[in-house]
């Protein structure tokens, strides 16, 4: 390793000194640039700065430094005698590893008040520049685009001598990886400055995730899949798996569903859901009685389900589901009777899952035939009451009203969810008309549809669906308004004494 040349020029200089020394001490030469060169020499590391590579000082403060060809020659030169006898007669020695973090033009655009100035200085050229070249160049010259890689660049020089060929392709799918986020956020930022049009979506959208595992099969057997997760992310949303078989397609959905609506409460909550919706769902003071609120919801539709809590996981929660065959358990914990009690099914899928809002900030991504549509995710704000019937909701009825159209925001539609207190008794979803899901929702609930309330996630397009929740006692209702026939509806809950309330807000789940 005598006489190789590691070229170091990093704005994030955490972990760089100790890489640096690691380096000197298996007799590497280190070149480097302004900065960083200051911060090793700082350390009492010898380093050789560009300047004496190139024979030109850096200029235009800064912007020029590592732009020459005795320094993107040493780079560029494939390791045959051709071009290392053209290197030779040019007076260029190689360049063996280049490490380049960039400058931060993402954490500059996201500060409150930076304008387009200070953002362009925020653009690296250089640093790109050399992160490409290396990595194009990747059999003859490590590069490292990120601290995270130091360690293990060192430890299999120090191993092997040398970084195999498998690391080093790994280290530069990494730094082109890197350098395509750069040039979209680039891109995203200066459209949307340019075209003064305060649009979320970049008129070029590169989709970053990457194979965490392949899956069994999808939906279906003859279905191929995996499972792919954003940067930083390191298991299915961002949890740690405790127990169990491995997940299939279906219960990464299913999992992602009962912990979205489990995160749209504050208080414990408790949720089944069964192919992507919730068959049972309820709040309660203690987390073991939302528990068996959400199952009495509909037992039968729960076997087989993936259930979600808001709160630890503990033996009185599980005690309240009796023997229910279960395929998925997520929480944010589990008390150690209740991790004891769920190693007694060892095919039972345990994981421990991270508040959503940790989680990096995403769109909704739907694959449609030769593209993708691409929405924000349909967050829950405060509710928006408009008293449009005679008679208003009694206290009761309005705190009903508030979790039923919570649920139902989560429900596919057409849907419709019936609630007594904070607990679902009936669900219709995914029906072709809202009358259709209603009638599921009543027979869902049987008796219990008596004093309950309903929600809706869009309108009543015809009074029907309100006259048959009033014929199966139905008091209250929730809705979003908007139909020409909205008049239709309200007369027909003041005939049937109900109250009704408008949100404005429409919850389609399709």
């Amino acid at each position: 390793m005598t006489g190789r040349r590691a070229l170091l020029s990093v704005a994030d200089k955490s972990g760089l000194v100790p890489f640096a020394r690691g380096l000197v001490e298996l007799g590497w030469t280190l070149i480097s640039t302004g900065g960083t060169a200051r911060t090793l020499s700082e350390a009492g590391l010898p380093v050789q700065s560009v300047e004496s590579i190139t024979g030109f000082p850096e200029i235009l403060g800064g912007r020029v430094k590592t732009l020459h060809p005795a320094v993107h020659g040493g780079l560029l030169a494939r390791r045959e005698p051709a071009h290392l006898e053209e290197l030779a007669r040019h007076g260029i020695g190689t360049i063996d590893l280049v490490a380049v973090n960039l400058y931060p033009f993402e954490a500059t655009i996201a500060r409150p008040g930076v304008g387009l100035p200070e953002a362009i200085e925020e653009i690296d050229i250089g640093g790109v520049t050399l992160l490409r070249a290396a990595a194009k160049n990747h059999e003859g010259v490590i590069v490292v685009s990120d601290p995270a890689q130091y360690d293990e660049v060192l430890q299999a020089l120090r191993e092997h001598g040398e970084a195999p060929l498998e690391l080093r392709r790994r280290l530069a799918v990494a730094a082109f990886e890197r350098t395509a986020r750069y040039d979209a956020a680039i891109a995203g930022y200066l459209s949307q400055t340019f075209s003064g049009a305060p649009s979320p979506f970049p008129p070029v959208w590169m989709l970053q995730a990457y194979k965490h595992e392949d899956l069994r099969y999808g939906e279906n057997p003859q279905q191929r899949a995996a499972l792919y997760l954003q940067r930083g992310v390191r298991g299915p949303l961002g949890g740690t798996f405790l127990q169990g078989k491995a997940l299939s397609y279906n219960n990464i959905l299913d999992m992602d569903a009962a912990w979205t609506l489990a995160n749209d409460f504050a208080e414990p909550a408790a949720i089944i859901i069964k192919h992507n919706n919730p068959c049972g769902a309820a709040t309660a003071e203690t987390l073991d009685r939302a528990m068996a609120a959400a199952l009495a919801s509909d037992p039968v539709s729960a076997f087989g389900s993936v259930i979600a809590a808001n709160r630890t996981l503990d033996a009185a929660s599980l005690q309240a589901l009796g023997d229910l065959f279960v395929e998925v358990f997520v929480a944010p914990g589990y008390t150690s009777e209740a991790l004891e009690m769920l190693s007694r099914r060892p095919n039972l899928r345990v994981l421990q899952l991270p508040p959503l809002a940790s989680l990096p900030e995403s769109w909704d991504v739907r694959s449609v035939h030769g593209g993708l549509l691409v929405q924000d995710y349909d967050r829950l704000g405060e509710m928006e009451w408009k008293v449009v019937t005679r008679r208003a909701p009694t206290e009761r009825e309005r705190r009903a009203l508030e979790f039923a159209w919570r649920v139902c925001a989560r429900v596919k539609s057409n849907a419709i969810v019936l609630a007594q207190d904070t607990a679902t008794v009936g669900v219709g979803a995914g029906q072709m008309s809202r009358v259709d899901s209603v009638m599921l929702a009543v027979r869902k609930a049987g008796e219990r549809a008596k004093g309950s309330v309903m929600a809706s996630d869009a309108f009543f397009p015809f009074p029907d669906g309100i006259e048959a929740a009033a014929e199966a006692g139905v008091t209250a209702v929730i809705q979003p308004g908007g139909s020409i026939r909205d008049e239709a509806a309200i007369e027909a809950a003041d005939r049937a004494g109900m109250a009704m309330v408008f949100t404005g807000v429409r919850h389609f789940r399709h």
